[in-house]
């Protein structure tokens, strides 16, 4: 266990549940973080009301503010400096990171993915594995690089799809899934078992060639 509570900035966009299971998981004191910041870049985003109930500081900018992606994230970055944290967490953060802030915080940033990656990368992954009739989907924490969805994978949740279920309903299974791997993988970090080096994930200082697999089936 690292010597202090690693400083952890969440950013969101929208109702904040994964947010919630880092509040819920931090409350026990098991998680080896410091919820520093949420910072979105909605103001009606829930996410900042969870945060404020619980007691963490928040911040809000709004991307329309600004002329591009890269001077809207150098104004976010001023903003989480500020408060020095360790780890970034996205959760549902609805923007497309910059190369500049990726840099900025190079292996410092967690995101998760709806999907069993490298499979099913972008947007709409429940109702793609639906029509591709496949077995098994799920979701996957990663580091973040300039790849989209291509960072080096951490740790993935995965799941038997049911025959016949919708992809709203597959969806809340997955989003069941998110809210335990979620914070296991950033607790790792926590702990300072986790880490990104050359461009590839380390746990418990082994390379990890594939990813960490929790079955929920």
């Amino acid at each position: 266990m690292s010597e202090r509570p690693r400083r952890t900035a969440v950013l969101i966009s929208g109702s904040g549940s994964n947010l919630q299971s880092f509040i819920d998981r931090a409350a026990t004191g098991a998680i080896g973080l410091e919820l520093c910041i949420v910072l979105s870049n909605r103001p009606d985003a829930f996410g900042l009301t969870r945060a404020r109930k619980a007691g963490i500081p928040t911040e809000c900018l709004e991307h329309g503010d600004y002329p591009d992606r890269e001077s809207f994230d150098r104004a976010v970055a001023a903003v989480l400096d500020a408060y020095d944290p360790d780890l970034i967490v996205l959760a549902g953060f609805m923007r497309i990171l910059s190369p500049w802030f990726v840099q900025h915080y190079a292996g410092r940033v967690l995101n998760i993915h709806p999907a069993l990656l490298p499979a099913y990368p972008g947007l709409d992954t429940h109702q793609r594995v639906l029509d591709a009739g496949e077995k098994w989907h799920g979701s996957t924490v990663h580091f973040v690089t300039e790849e989209l969805d291509g960072g080096p994978r951490i740790l993935q949740g995965r799941l038997a799809v049911d025959a016949g279920e919708t992809a709203d309903e597959l969806c809340r299974r997955v989003q069941a899934v998110e809210h335990q791997i979620y914070p296991q993988a950033a607790q790792w970090f926590g702990e300072g078992r986790l880490e990104c080096r050359d461009g590839a994930t380390w746990l418990d200082g082994e390379l990890l060639s594939e990813p960490v697999v929790t079955d929920f089936s």
